[in-house]
């Protein structure tokens, strides 16, 4: 496992592969953001952002959502995974974010996590890149990543790994480090087909090594 300093040293690499890191799901307010993170569950960010350059334009509001029918919701979102039951949440959420909390996305992490289809892990995206909140979203990148590393156990759930990341990586870099890691994961530490040879953490990753004895490279 590795120590909590040897941790921020691989935040800070990885800083430097991807200078850039940003939430990619394209969005103007609060609101779009919710939705977007939605959904993108068991979907890619590249899709979300195509279904919802037409979807934003069409719903601006809260209410927006609420003035349509369920069918033509899921209609307009049919290419994504799952979208019936995205739909459902997705209006059930704009009904109670219009009638409690007067059409603002509440910036409280007990009130996001209450709302239909809203688990920890969207919450955290919201409340770190909509209100600037440090959190830490475990994605699946997030946690290829970390478990790969040696940042967290193999048999972690992504609550353990969340912790255990917030324990390890000083509070102020939790939002950066999201952010850096889910670009590490989705350019360079790819679930299949890494890029083990070019990667500055080769000599202590799990994965690393077995891809070098597997396809004849330094480990």
């Amino acid at each position: 496992m590795l120590s909590k300093q040897k941790t921020t040293e691989v935040i800070a690499e990885m800083g430097e592969l991807f200078p850039n890191a940003h939430c990619e799901l394209i969005h103007e307010n609060p609101f779009e953001l919710l939705v977007a993170v939605m959904l993108s569950a068991q979907c890619t960010d590249k899709l979300v952002n195509r279904v919802t350059e037409n979807l934003f334009e069409k719903y601006k509001k809260p209410t927006d959502y609420l003035e349509v029918t369920l069918e033509e919701l899921m209609d307009d979102i049919r290419s994504i995974g799952l979208y019936r039951n995205k739909a459902k949440n997705i209006q059930a959420t704009a009904k109670i974010i219009h009638e409690q909390y007067n059409d603002e996305v509440p910036e409280s992490m007990k009130a996001l996590v209450s709302l239909p289809g809203v688990g920890q892990k969207t919450a955290n995206v919201v409340m770190s890149v909509a209100f600037d909140y440090p959190a830490i979203a475990v994605d699946t990148h997030v946690e290829r990543v970390s478990k790969r590393l040696g940042i967290c156990r193999y048999k972690d759930n992504v609550k353990e790994v969340e912790i255990t990341l917030q324990k390890k990586i000083p509070q102020e870099l939790w939002s950066v480090s999201h952010h850096r890691m889910i670009f590490f994961g989705r350019y360079f530490c790819t679930a299949r087909s890494p890029k083990c040879p070019e990667c500055p953490f080769l000599s202590f990753c799990r994965e690393g090594k077995k891809q070098a004895k597997a396809r004849g490279f330094d480990g």
